[in-house]
């Protein structure tokens, strides 16, 4: 890894311009390894390099990857219409380094949503092309019946669409719930399947994105990073 000035380190991780940068480190607000830091061009090794800025520790990352517990009434955009934007559950300074959603999920859906800043990684999970697999959860208005399964599993016919779409997996797991899992990422295409072999979806919670599965210690609204054995889990799908 590199050497870089300290000021170059923060502005790269989002803290703002070049110039800021330096301001934070002259008002004494960064810290490296518990000691105070007043010398903006103080030369780091980047290598798994740790500070702290007004208290709050961050670690150097090249790359964002994160993975998200999406909750119930927030929108993947940043500009949202009509509830608020997820990014405003993230650190402004991730926000700042342009984190986007890796594809993205209905306000009222929840689960797994990924995001990151590199822009290779986005394209290899959001593409449709890629059929990179995703599991949901669903829970359904009406009991299910085997008959349903049987048409997600050899394809459902949807509006606009040119042949029959079938899940990759489909497994019930109570009497109202299952776990599908589609490969394709067209409109709406979960309640579209569900409504067109003849149920309605009630609740539609993503569990699982390629190898990754959601922690379920994460709560609504939580992030954590993706460490490498997670991004290899994900990496056997581009």
């Amino acid at each position: 890894m590199p050497l870089l000035s300290l000021e170059k380190i923060l502005h790269s991780q989002g803290f703002g311009s070049r110039k800021l940068c330096r301001i934070m480190v002259f008002n004494g607000r960064v810290t490296i390894a518990g000691a105070l830091c007043d010398d903006p061009q103080r030369e780091i090794e980047t290598d798994r390099f740790q500070f702290e800025v007004d208290g709050q520790r961050w670690q150097y990352r090249q790359h964002v990857y994160l993975a998200m517990n999406k909750p119930l009434g927030v929108e993947c955009s940043h500009q949202p219409q009509h509830h608020p934007s997820v990014y405003r559950l993230l650190p402004p300074q991730l926000v700042e380094r342009g984190v986007q959603c890796v594809g993205r999920l209905d306000q009222d859906t929840t689960g797994v949503l990924l995001f990151s800043d590199d822009g290779a990684f986005i394209h290899a999970y959001s593409a449709p092309k890629k059929k990179v697999p995703k599991v949901y959860q669903v829970t359904t208005k009406h009991p299910i019946q085997h008959e349903l399964i049987a048409a997600l599993l050899s394809g459902v016919q949807l509006r606009d669409e040119p042949a029959p779409i079938a899940a990759a997996g489909c497994a019930q797991i109570t009497e109202n719930v299952l776990h599908l899992t589609i490969a394709e990422g067209k409109y709406h295409q979960v309640k579209r399947m569900i409504a067109a072999a003849g149920n309605r979806v009630d609740g539609l919670h993503r569990i699982a994105v390629g190898g990754y599965a959601l922690d379920p210690a994460l709560n609504p609204g939580e992030f954590s990073w993706l460490e490498p054995g997670d991004l290899e889990k994900i990496g056997q799908y581009a």
